[in-house]
């Protein structure tokens, strides 16, 4: 080994033992600390557009097939809505396929749509790897295909044109930070996940390395409970926790706002109702989530997703691809709702729609 290299092994020790020495050092309160300062980030109001400011003019009489993993999940019917509004007057034509919860299950559902004649194809919550037959003919036949959650990552993968999703890592993670700020970093934790889908998966595995880094928390479960399978399992699952932990169960974290939907339930909420369990999601910002939120009822929390203005980048990705332009690259910031924002961006209606004025954004690009 030569005496430079000998000194660069050596500076590259010393800043990895620094690194590692800092992440050792940091005690419960810089812990904390570190927590309410992401929070507060990711509570801040959305009122600057931070998306693409050039594009391609939107293209007329274009056909594409919206397929949805499952259309009675609020989060697809939201995104479907969102999609619709931004065609709306541009001379497209939507049809849909709805797997109800079943298209990961080995179906050919793109070589479905593509007997449809599209000029695109979107997959909501469709997972792309177990579509791969389906989009390499698609590729052939010159049909590009934009996901939505149907990768854990954003941007051209797998497939697709583009992926377009929120950060799942981040979102959990403001999840379960809030968690901590919110019960002083006293929390004992249940995970609701679920490990058919990956994105689920990525999620789950980001709260637990958060509640781990808290001295004080407690993870007490990690509970998977697939999202259609939840209505008939969630009670049974419930009734066990509550046998087992009692009063130690404190805070709920799901991957999805469904877990509490379904423990809002009489007969679930009995179960919880002596614990007064405080219910945090990492997705997908349901009406019934803002609802519970704004009358501090089992859920204090929620990282919701932009339904509808993902629906409209949804639209402005396809329509680059059909321009043979590259992907806007547009990941949106993760956001948090709580009780003392609720009153913003969308949640007096609900839903989580912020005020950056993404529409008109959109469509001064288009109307070029």
């Amino acid at each position: 080994m030569t005496a430079i290299q000998s000194k660069c092994l050596t500076v590259l020790l010393v800043a990895f033992c620094l690194i590692t020495d800092a992440v050792a050092q940091e005690n419960p309160m810089q812990f904390l600390s570190r927590a309410n300062a992401k929070v507060a980030k990711a509570a801040a109001l959305k009122t600057r557009w931070e998306g693409p400011v050039d594009g391609p003019k939107l293209l007329k009489k274009k056909k594409i097939v919206f397929i949805a993993s499952d259309l009675s999940d609020p989060s697809i019917a939201g995104l479907f809505n969102g999609v619709k509004e931004a065609i709306n007057g541009a001379g497209w034509e939507i049809l849909y396929i709805d797997c109800r919860g079943r298209c990961n299950q080995g179906a050919a559902i793109v070589s479905q749509a593509l007997d449809m004649s599209p000029n695109g194809i979107i997959l909501a919550g469709v997972d792309a790897a177990s579509q791969a037959k389906g989009l390499a003919a698609a590729a052939n036949a010159k049909v590009p295909v934009v996901g939505w959650h149907a990768s854990v990552k954003s941007g051209p993968t797998d497939g697709l044109f583009t992926n377009v999703t929120s950060n799942p890592k981040e979102a959990a993670q403001i999840a379960a930070l809030y968690g901590v700020v919110e019960s002083n970093s006293k929390a004992g934790i249940v995970v609701f996940s679920d490990t058919s889908n990956p994105y689920s998966v990525e999620k789950s595995k980001a709260i637990v390395e958060i509640i781990k880094q808290c001295e004080s928390c407690r993870l007490l479960s990690v509970e998977d409970v697939p999202v259609a399978e939840a209505g008939a399992k969630m009670q049974h699952v419930v009734e066990n926790l509550t046998k087992k932990f009692g009063a130690k169960w404190t805070h709920a974290i799901g991957v999805n706002d469904m877990y509490f939907d379904l423990m809002e339930r009489p007969a679930i909420a009995a179960l919880i109702a002596t614990n007064k369990v405080a219910g945090l999601s990492a997705g997908d910002g349901s009406s019934g989530a803002f609802k519970r939120i704004r009358a501090s009822s089992l859920q204090i929390g929620t990282v919701p997703e932009p339904l509808f203005m993902h629906g409209w980048q949804l639209v402005d990705e396809l329509n680059r691809a059909f321009s043979d332009v590259a992907p806007s690259g547009y990941i949106t910031p993760v956001h948090l709702v709580t009780a003392q924002n609720i009153a913003y961006d969308g949640g007096p209606k609900n839903v989580f729609d912020p005020s950056n004025d993404y529409r008109s954004q959109y469509q001064r690009i288009w109307a070029k």
